[in-house]
């Protein structure tokens, strides 16, 4: 007898997500898992338009709360990032429910708002990995993703994380220098902190470091890991430090153990990080 498939919710809290794209996540789904194991349900709103964003604030926030709370989708997948997301997260975490709480979360970029502010409310079982929009053009991708939203497949994460009991977390960190003494912050006092970033000139990262690490919350952490840092701007002059060595200033600076590299990035490559401790 055939068991019914693990169905992942498909939702968007930031830029709309264009119809071509929501045709090809179907297409590819279907083709991944032609025995129908995996269903992808693909909210309405996410072909919305309002200005930048994918529908205005409260549709994003209705669809977002809509799969979450249903108790007949078994996980989350962010379509994709863009911008938007910190404008709905703190609304929606009052209105989800214990179906909402159980399931897991999965997005980066943009999502790092709303997994920021799940996470600071106690959700489990969040991450940083790839979006839904990556898994139709990259299969692998797509399917390391799925494997965690379904089971928390361990060859999906991140390699450090199978080694490194400490909680982790991982953001964008243009988005995390932006949430730092906002109410949607968490605490991540002894987490390895993961970051990746993407067209951005050096002189901005060296800009944004000096700014995370300066603050209290974030000196508290136990470590950062760097990842990749991709389709940088151009600098005139060249600013003189790499990447690597830009965060490791300002680690050596705010006292922040530098860890090295993390596997993430703005890229297919793109491995997941769950939020919190191991196990």
């Amino acid at each position: 007898m055939q068991t019914r498939p693990f169905r992942i919710g498909v939702v968007n809290a930031s830029s709309r997500l264009d119809p071509a794209r929501g045709e090809a996540i179907r297409a590819w789904a279907a083709a991944a898992w032609p025995d129908g194991e995996v269903e992808l349900v693909l909210h309405p709103a996410l072909f919305e338009v309002h200005g930048h964003f994918g529908g205005d604030d409260p549709t994003r926030a209705r669809a977002f709360v809509e799969y979450a709370n249903d108790p007949h989708l078994d996980a989350i997948w962010f379509a994709r990032g863009g911008y938007g997301a910190c404008r709905i997260a703190e609304a929606v975490v009052p209105e989800l429910n214990a179906h909402a709480r159980a399931k897991r979360y999965l997005g980066y970029s943009d999502v790092g708002s709303l997994l920021a502010v799940l996470y600071k409310a106690g959700f489990p079982h969040l991450a940083h990995g790839p979006l839904a929009a990556e898994g139709s053009r990259h299969d692998a991708t797509g399917r390391r993703a799925v494997n965690w939203l379904r089971t928390g497949d361990p060859a999906s994460l991140e390699p450090s994380l199978l080694t490194d009991p400490r909680p982790a977390v991982a953001f964008n960190l243009s988005i995390l220098n932006e949430l730092v003494g906002t109410a949607l912050e968490p605490d991540l006092s002894g987490h390895v902190l993961m970051l990746e970033e993407v067209s951005e000139a050096h002189y901005r990262l060296d800009r944004m470091m000096f700014h995370l690490t300066g603050q209290a919350s974030i000196r508290r952490v136990a470590g950062i890991r760097l990842g990749r840092v991709s389709d940088v701007t151009p600098n005139d002059p060249e600013f003189g430090l790499t990447p690597e060595e830009i965060v490791r200033h300002w680690c050596v600076r705010s006292g922040i153990p530098y860890l090295g590299a993390a596997d993430i990035g703005h890229d297919p490559d793109n491995k997941v990080v769950p939020f919190g401790p191991r196990g």
